[in-house]
């Protein structure tokens, strides 16, 4: 398990206050102004040796993505967003970091602005996330006051973060979709390109970082690349926040190192699976836009990136959603069928009508009045709205049904011919598109 002394978010659960003096006194704000005297370039490649790779899903390296902004500032100036719209089912960490421990956070928005010669940040926060407004404008509101931000403030570099609220919308957790809904706009996601670092938002170069990763930067530059890539498997390095919830004795949002073995992350930090390791049936990895993994593989399964990618899953924000045997998977696939349903944006044909479709196949299935031919039927659609839409909420839709059909097709197959068996079948009464 991972060591206290290694920690970087040492108020995850809020034992101690979230104001500015006890955030000094867990080590934040410490000599900040040396960090920033490192130069730019410096920082980003401490930051691309540390291997961090963003938290927020997609995995992508951190660094790399900080290099990507043009190396002087012209007539446009650069913005930094950060993605607090934490609306990913399963996933409850971004809020814990807002609500226990701001000051993380502002002091890695400052950094990894000046890193890309930012003078304004903006944080999106998701709509429903009240509590974590206010402490996190609150600690906006303390920082400014102690001059660790704002103009000519202790550091040497011009910086101010505002702090917007959504309306509550998952498609604007997608990084384009945000910048439009920041702009005062419908919130769709863009085509790509251009990207966000030649033209994000206001036509500005921009990048677009998870909470949890610009929260890490701080510790990473104080205590070195070196120390952050000491955890975990090559290319999956450093801690991670993983969120446990579903048929574990405690759920839990806990910190541990990458690669930790998923059985020990539930027996350690969970108290195991409600009655017992053996009653477990499946587990979803990284919230429910990744397969989910039955109890076999989940046995030997780590926790990053690779491992999960290699069982055709997906880390994701590292959300872990154990179910035990006593758990209908197809009525639970049929919910999140309708969340990605309910979410879709609209703007892309194949997302907008498949969600839709995928979802009352679903609910037919879960009672089992389909025909055995309309899986196949199924599948077949959810690999046409996979990769043919905008964004990768049409992926995220598809992945979920797929998992289900990869490992427990047979369940589905025994509710329908039982559905057959117990009543009267009258050929072209359930037709796949209705």
């Amino acid at each position: 398990m991972l060591a206290d002394k290694d920690r970087i978010f040492t108020n995850l659960y809020g034992f101690e206050s979230p104001g500015l003096e006890a955030a000094k006194k867990r080590g934040q704000w410490d000599n900040t102004k040396a960090i920033l005297e490192l130069g730019p370039e410096t920082i980003v490649d401490i930051m691309k040796k540390s291997g961090l790779r963003g938290r927020g899903g997609a995995g992508f390296p951190t660094g790399l993505k900080w290099s990507f902004m043009p190396k002087e500032v012209k007539e446009r100036p650069h913005y930094l967003v950060v993605n607090a719209d934490e609306s990913e089912p399963g996933t409850c960490k971004d809020r814990d970091i807002m609500r226990h421990d701001p000051h993380l956070l502002i002091e890695g928005c400052l950094i990894a602005s000046f890193a890309m010669q930012a003078h304004v940040c903006y944080v999106y926060i998701r709509g429903e996330y009240i509590l974590e407004r206010e402490r996190l404008e609150a600690a906006v509101k303390q920082a400014y006051e102690a001059r660790l931000i704002g103009k000519n403030n202790i550091h040497g570099w011009d910086f101010d973060l505002y702090v917007h609220h959504g309306a509550g919308a998952y498609i604007c957790g997608e990084e384009t979709a945000l910048l439009e809904s920041l702009e005062g706009k419908k919130g769709q996601p863009r085509l790509k390109p251009p990207f966000p670092a030649g033209a994000g938002v206001y036509g500005c170069p921009t990048t677009v970082n998870n909470v949890e990763s610009i929260a890490q930067a701080p510790d990473i530059l104080r205590r070195g690349s070196d120390w952050f890539a000491s955890f975990g498997r090559p290319n999956n390095t450093g801690t991670k926040l993983m969120s446990i919830s579903g048929h574990v004795m405690k759920p839990c949002n806990v910190e541990e190192a990458m690669s930790i073995p998923m059985k020990q992350l539930l027996e350690e930090h969970c108290g195991g699976v409600r009655g017992g390791w053996s009653n477990l049936k499946a587990v979803i990895p990284g919230g429910v836009s990744v397969a989910m993994i039955p109890a076999e593989q989940a046995e030997t399964a780590l926790m990053d990136f690779d491992s999960l990618r290699d069982l055709k899953s997906g880390l994701g924000t590292a959300a872990v959603i154990v179910m035990d045997k006593s758990t209908d998977l197809v009525k639970a696939i049929a919910r999140i069928s309708y969340f990605y349903k309910h979410e879709s944006c609209g703007q892309c044909t194949p997302c907008r009508e498949g969600t839709g479709w995928m979802w009352r196949v679903m609910e037919r299935m879960a009672v089992g009045d389909a025909e055995p031919e309309e899986i196949d039927h199924l599948l077949e659609v959810a690999s046409q709205v996979e990769g043919h839409t905008i964004c990768a909420l049409g992926d995220a839709a598809a992945w979920p049904i797929q998992g289900l059909f990869r490992h427990f097709r047979h369940e589905v197959e025994e509710r329908i011919a039982d559905y057959r068996t117990r009543r009267p079948h009258v050929q072209g009464a359930a037709m796949a598109a209705e």
